[in-house]
C-alpha cells in the first residue's frame, strides 16, 4: 500500500483466505487489518469487507499506544524516573535574578552568553567538532529544522529502523522519504547506510547513545566504519542525537564533520526532564545559520530565561550523572538478566529502554495488560523489521523488574501462560 500497488477504494482479500494464500495463522492476518485500520490506511465495512481508504490518513505514531487503566504498571511511555530528575527551582530562580536586572530584549542576541560558553565547552571536550551554536525547543524542534533547511519534500532520509517513533512520524509529516536502515547493539549499520545513500538518500539521522528503543550505542569501530561510509558520500546531510547525554555512561563517538553540511543535537529532557523544552544545536555554519534565521521568522529565539536555567544546572552539576548513569543501568540490566533466564532475548545497551523482539506483538501486549503491564508496542517504532515492544525500565525497582520479565516470559509464551491481574 505503501507503494501505491493498491489503489484507493481497493478491496482486499478476506481474512482467511489471505491467510490460506501466505500460509500463515488467520490471527496473525486479523492483527495485520487492526493495525492497517488503527493507522487509518484501511477502512471495513461490515459483511463488505475492507478496502483501501479512498484518502489515506496517517494515525500519528504515539497514537499506537496502550493506555493502562487502574492497577496495570506503565512501562510504555518512556519518561524517565521523576527521582532522579533535579529540582530546578534553584535554576530558575537564579536565571530570573539575572534577568530581572538586564531583560532580555527584542534584537539581543538569541543565544545567553553562559548557554552558549558552558555548551561549547561540553562538546568540544566530547569532540564534536567547532561550530556555531543555536538553542532550540527541543531535539525533535532541531531536526526538523535542520532537515527542512536542506531537504524538499520527497528526498530520502534514512532512519534507524526501529527507530523513535516521533521522528518517524516527523520524516513523513515533512513529506520525505523514510529509508530504513537496521541496527545493532554498536548503532546504524555501515552496510545499510551506505545501501540507503547510495539508493539516493541524502540525509542520515543517527542516535549516538541511548537509543530509542533499543538502547544502541555507537561503538568506535562503529564511528570509524560509517565515517568511511558518510566519506563517499559528502553531500549528504548528517544529522545525530545526542539525546542520552547525562543519564549514559558511554563514550560519545560523534560523526561530525563526515560530510559538509552535519548537525548535533543535544537536548535536556531525558536529564533534566521533558518540559524543560530546550537543545543545543550545533553544526556547519551554513545549516546553523539557515536554522537561526529561520527561528527568527517565527519564534524568534528560546526564552533565555530557559536557557540560563539550563546553564545554571549545568555549572552546578545539577545531575550527578555516574549515579544516574549508574541507576538506570542497573535496572536495565537487571531486566534484561531476568528475560536471559527465561530464555527470552531482548536488547538494550545504554538508556532506560529494554527491546523484546516477538512473534506476535498484538498479542504479547494484550498478554500482558491483562498480567498488569502496559508495554508500549513496537509499531510505534518500526518500519520493515520485526515485531517487537519496548519497555521503559526507568520506573521499576529491583523487585519490580523480576516481576515484570516473569510476566513477558509468560506472554512470549502463549495465552495459557498468563495470570490477569486483579
Amino acid at each position: 500500500m505503501g507503494s501505491g500497488a493498491l489503489d484507493p477504494g481497493q478491496l482486499l482479500p478476506p481474512m482467511r483466505a489471505l491467510a490460506v494464500e501466505l500460509g500463515v495463522n488467520p490471527n496473525t492476518v486479523a492483527a495485520a487489518y487492526r493495525t492497517l485500520r488503527e493507522r487509518g490506511v484501511i477502512e471495513t465495512d461490515g459483511r463488505r469487507g475492507s478496502r483501501i481508504r479512498p484518502c489515506p490518513a496517517t494515525t500519528p505514531r504515539h497514537a499506537v499506544r496502550v493506555e493502562a487503566p487502574p492497577g496495570v504498571r506503565d512501562v510504555g511511555q518512556g519518561n524517565p524516573d521523576t527521582a532522579l530528575l533535579p529540582p530546578l527551582h534553584e535554576a530558575f530562580a537564579e536565571a530570573t535574578r539575572v534577568l530581572d536586572r538586564q531583560p532580555v530584549l527584542y534584537g539581543e542576541e538569541p543565544l545567553d552568553p553562559e548557554f552558549a560558553r558552558l555548551a561549547r565547552a561540553s562538546l568540544d571536550a566530547e569532540g564534536v567538532p567547532p561550530g556555531p551554536l543555536a538553542a532550540t525547543s527541543g531535539a525533535l524542534d532541531a531536526i526538523e529544522r535542520v532537515l527542512a533547511a536542506h531537504l524538499r519534500p520527497g528526498d530520502g532520509v534514512a532512519v534507524e529502523d526501529p527507530g523513535w517513533g516521533s521522528l518517524l512520524e516527523l520524516v513523513t509529516a515533512r513529506g520525505f522519504r523514510a529509508v530504513p536502515v537496521g541496527v545493532d547493539d554498536d548503532g546504524p549499520l555501515a552496510a545499510d547506510v551506505e545501501r540507503a545513500l547510495a539508493g539516493g538518500a541524502r540525509a542520515l539521522i543517527a542516535t549516538c547513545r541511548a537509543q530509542n528503543p533499543t538502547g544502541a550505542a555507537i561503538t568506535t569501530e562503529r564511528a570509524t566504519a560509517l565515517r568511511a561510509v558518510l566519506g563517499r558520500h559528502p553531500g549528504v546531510l548528517l544529522v545525530e542525537d545526542d539525546h542520552g547525554h547525562a543519564i549514559v555512561d558511554e563514550p560519545l563517538r560523534p560523526l561530525a564533520g563526515a560530510t559538509a553540511h552535519w548537525a548535533f543535537v543535544r537536548s535536556v529532557a531525558k536529564a533534566y526532564g521533558p518540559d524543560l523544552r530546550v537543545a543545543v544545536l550545533t553544526g556547519d555554519a551554513l545549516t546553523v545559520d539557515r536554522v537561526q534565521g529561520r527561528l527568527g521568522l517565527g519564534p524568534g529565539w528560546v526564552s533565555r530565561i530557559l536557557q540560563r536555567a539550563v546553564a545554571h544546572l549545568w555549572e552546578t552539576g545539577g545531575v550527578d550523572v555516574p549515579a544516574v548513569a549508574r541507576a538506570y543501568g542497573e535496572r536495565r540490566e537487571a531486566l534484561l538478566e531476568g528475560l536471559a533466564r527465561r530464555g527470552v532475548p531482548a536488547r538494550g545497551r545504554s538508556g532506560m529502554n529494554v527491546w523484546v523482539p516477538v512473534a506476535d506483538e498484538t498479542g504479547v501486549v494484550t498478554r500482558l495488560l491483562h498480567a498488569g503491564w502496559a508495554v508500549a508496542p513496537g509499531a510505534r517504532f518500526r518500519l520493515s523489521t520485526p515485531p517487537a515492544v519496548r519497555i521503559t525500565v526507568s520506573g521499576l525497582d529491583l523487585t519490580g523488574i523480576e516481576e515484570l520479565a516473569g510476566a513477558v516470559a509468560e506472554a512470549v509464551r502463549g495465552p495459557s501462560r498468563v495470570r490477569r491481574y486483579g
